[in-house]
């Protein structure tokens, strides 16, 4: 698995389209939601700057980046010269996503820490924690099932947009005007309890309890992204 995330990761800093993606787009657009953190917090709050942050990483950085790595490996019949060995299938997509999974935590991780130093951290570490692994296992599983319909990494460009787009436009919504009203169909939009979480989790004021309780919408959601990519992920026959 090591030697083939090994390799992923230099084809990464090769492709500049996947750079780009991976990793100025949410740098820039972070450092901008971090910079400007009053104003953003003015509209919604502290939680909404993580929670925006937290999804345009994990939106343009990982899922987008997932998707764009699986469609150019099978298209180039490089998943087909790996499934001609004796590797697991498991051990596979694990060594292709570890890279940009790795680079995303980081990502997340570095900028959440500068958005803590200078408007202060979060109020429940350890639930920001479940918040981010929930929404990075979403989009990782979501980035699977989109790969069965992306044909190639060109392609990728347009298969990714309605998700990508969509899950931020959600966190958006959430971030900024609350679940005070419609709250069920705001949570069970992939992205909204995540939001939710990331909101309280950051801000304080909620019962870890009901706090907790958000996180079975966006598990539900990377177990329907699940089921999807075992439908629609194309596997290259073994030999």
């Amino acid at each position: 698995m090591l030697s083939i995330a090994a390799s992923e990761l230099i084809q990464i800093l090769r492709n500049r389209l996947v750079l780009v993606t991976s990793l100025i787009i949410p740098f820039a657009v972070s450092v901008l939601f971090v910079r400007q953190h009053e104003t953003f917090a003015a509209i919604g709050s502290l939680g909404y700057v993580a929670a925006i942050v937290l999804f345009t990483v994990a939106a343009f950085g990982l899922y987008a980046t997932a998707v764009t790595t699986l469609a150019s490996r099978r298209q180039n019949l490089f998943l087909k010269r790996l499934r001609s060995t004796a590797v697991a299938d498991s051990t596979i997509l694990a060594g292709l996503l570890l890279p940009p999974t790795t680079i995303a935590v980081v990502q997340v991780a570095a900028i959440l820490t500068a958005l803590a130093v200078v408007a202060g951290g979060p109020a429940n570490a350890a639930l920001l924690v479940l918040a981010v692994l929930a929404t990075l296992a979403m989009m990782i599983g979501l980035a699977l099932a989109t790969a069965g319909l992306t044909s190639s990494p060109e392609h990728a460009q347009v298969t990714t947009l309605p998700v990508t787009l969509g899950v931020i436009a959600v966190a958006t919504w959430v971030g900024i005007s609350g679940t005070a009203d419609l709250a069920w169909l705001k949570r069970l939009l992939p992205g909204g309890a995540a939001t939710e979480l990331t909101r309280n989790a950051w801000n304080g004021g909620v019962a870890v309890a009901d706090s907790l309780l958000l996180l079975a919408p966006t598990l539900g959601w990377v177990a329907v992204a699940v089921v999807l990519a075992t439908r629609l992920f194309r596997w290259e026959p073994r030999r």
